[in-house]
């Protein structure tokens, strides 16, 4: 693939409250295994290996170091580091450790969230093929996913005038649109999702950071310069790294740089946002139902079940989706699971 060997970069600090009450802060959703029998965090890295990848940099919150060494460990993608932040900051200065984790030289990175779903990774793989000489001459890459619906939850891409074969200059960044913008985007046929997978050169990206968020570059080298050390896990120096700006990787360096190309590629994505997304992504009974764990059902239909203890019993029901986690029960209708967030504010009150 490259002149050189892809840095895998998993971003691994996020909380997952959309999936509760599976996933939770002490257990967020890439330590848990939702669409196969590996985990979130183990199919991601498991897309990144190979001859063209070195061993993977996770960045995580540092509760939960010890389950991303156990976890990469068993499942043979074990880390070459894991960076421990002291805080959440945004991506844009996560991805600012590992590009120092990773020497801040002219290593490409592969910057990828840790609970994604990539279904197709051969595209995934051709499309890493088709950025390389981009990247490696400079540019800053994303990965724009071909949509198949006007999804109001994700952002958008615009593709621009082709730079080589299979990649496109950025024409410009699309927040999350209202529905009929949405619509007129995909209908369009010239607009990405936003997955928020690049590839660029380490010192790339540093480089851009020293040009637009310069204090969040001088925090993210101050904090690893007085980082502590224990095997492969580096703890940034707190303070240091509490300096920083919060801003994501879009904000702080992607809508502002120039040399930003984009690769439309189709390979099966899905962030698994929503415990209606999991439905769509899973496969169904003759009845549309969806089963993890002790499940009986009668006469029931299109219905999503997931229990890690209690038996759940069903009958006469449709479109439900019931989740049972330890001592919490879940239950809703289908299509209104982006709502999880609001019942966990209004437990919270």
């Amino acid at each position: 693939m490259p002149s050189s060997t892809i840095v895998p970069v998993i971003l691994s600090g996020g909380s997952g409250t959309r999936l509760w009450p599976m996933s939770r802060p002490e257990r967020p959703k890439q330590f848990l295994a939702l669409t196969a029998a590996q985990t979130m965090l183990q199919l991601t890295a498991a897309r990144a290996t190979g001859e063209a990848f070195a061993a993977p940099i996770v960045v995580a919150n540092t509760a939960h170091a010890d389950q991303v060494a156990t976890q990469l460990a068993e499942a043979g993608c074990a880390a070459q580091t894991i960076v421990l932040e002291p805080m959440a900051r945004n991506t844009a200065p996560a991805i600012a450790l590992a590009a120092v984790a990773a020497g801040s030289g002219n290593a490409p990175l592969l910057v990828m969230p840790s609970d994604h779903v990539i279904a197709d990774v051969p595209a995934f793989h051709a499309a890493i093929r088709r950025a390389l000489p981009l990247v490696e001459d400079g540019w800053l890459v994303t990965f724009g996913i071909t949509p198949d619906a006007p999804e109001t939850g994700y952002g958008y891409i615009q593709v621009g005038e082709p730079l080589a074969e299979g990649v496109h200059r950025v024409a410009r960044f699309v927040e999350k649109p209202p529905f009929e913008a949405a619509q007129a985007m995909v209908a369009a046929g010239d607009h990405a999702w936003n997955g928020g997978i690049f590839l660029f050169r380490a010192d790339a990206y540093l480089a851009a950071l020293a040009e637009f968020a310069p204090a969040m570059l001088d925090a993210a080298k101050r904090a690893m310069a007085g980082a502590d050390r224990d095997g492969i896990c580096v703890r940034p120096e707190a303070a240091a790294f509490g300096g920083s700006p919060s801003n994501s990787i879009d904000y702080a360096v992607m809508e502002r740089a120039d040399r930003v190309a984009v690769v439309p590629v189709a390979m099966g994505w899905s962030d698994v946002g929503s415990w209606d997304a999991l439905h769509a992504l899973s496969e169904t009974d003759a009845k549309g139902n969806a089963t993890d764990g002790e499940v009986v059902m009668l006469d029931t239909h299109g219905c999503l079940v997931r229990s890690d203890r209690a038996r759940v019993a069903m009958v006469g029901v449709s479109n439900l989706i019931v989740v049972a986690s330890g001592d919490d029960i879940l239950i809703l209708p289908r299509g209104r699971s982006q709502d999880v967030k609001r019942l966990l504010d209004a437990m919270k009150g």
